[in-house]
């Protein structure tokens, strides 16, 4: 009987690697999987006002600097304050750029008027359209750090753009005491954008 069990056994173990070995060796079932090129990324498109040759929309390739968008308005005009724009900025889609203007100033002396440009490091510096700024510029204003910038930001999302700069203060933890803090530095049109 063991004999029996013996041979049994080793017909059964045979059956089994026999059906490893059809398994293993088949053709494989099923498709096989095709990589699909990675999405081209979506041009950029820029609003580029202020001193600027000829201000417009433009589309830029994916990964462009400011420096390229102002080309592609012409370059700055010669009443630019250049000092104040950060050529090697990425540009964002959908943001405006605005060059700055050097300021005038007119003295008369001896019934002489002589005019002398002089570049502005207060106002225009400093402004910041709330409604167009990104997460740095928001950054920069005086007590709004990255999470009140992303606050603010994520507020114009689902609420539209800011009608008046009090308006800010409708950002959760933004109150009158920050306000007044950046109430000279805002806007909430023209102003930075890049």
């Amino acid at each position: 009987m063991k004999y029996l069990w013996g041979i049994a056994f080793g017909v059964i173990i045979g059956f089994l690697g026999v059906g490893l070995l059809l398994l293993t060796s088949g053709k494989p079932r099923g498709e096989p999987i095709q990589l699909l090129p990675p999405p081209t990324p979506a041009p950029l498109v820029v609003h580029i006002t202020g001193a600027v040759k000829k201000p417009g929309v433009y589309t830029l390739p994916p990964v462009s600097r400011v420096g390229e968008a102002i080309d592609l308005a012409g370059g700055i005009s010669t009443n630019a304050d250049s000092s104040l724009i950060n050529l090697a900025q990425l540009v964002e889609d959908g943001e405006q750029i605005w060059v700055p203007y050097q300021i005038q100033e007119i003295v008369v002396q001896d019934d002489v008027e002589i005019v002398s440009i002089k570049p502005t490091q207060s106002h225009l510096i400093s402004l910041i359209n709330i409604n167009t700024a990104t997460q740095t510029e928001l950054e920069s204003l005086s007590g709004i750090g990255p999470v009140y910038a992303k606050a603010i930001i994520q507020y114009r999302l689902e609420n539209g753009p800011f009608e008046i700069i009090e308006d800010i203060q409708e950002v959760k933890g933004i109150g009158p005491v920050t306000f007044e803090k950046i109430r000279s530095n805002i806007t909430v049109r023209g102003g930075s954008g890049n």
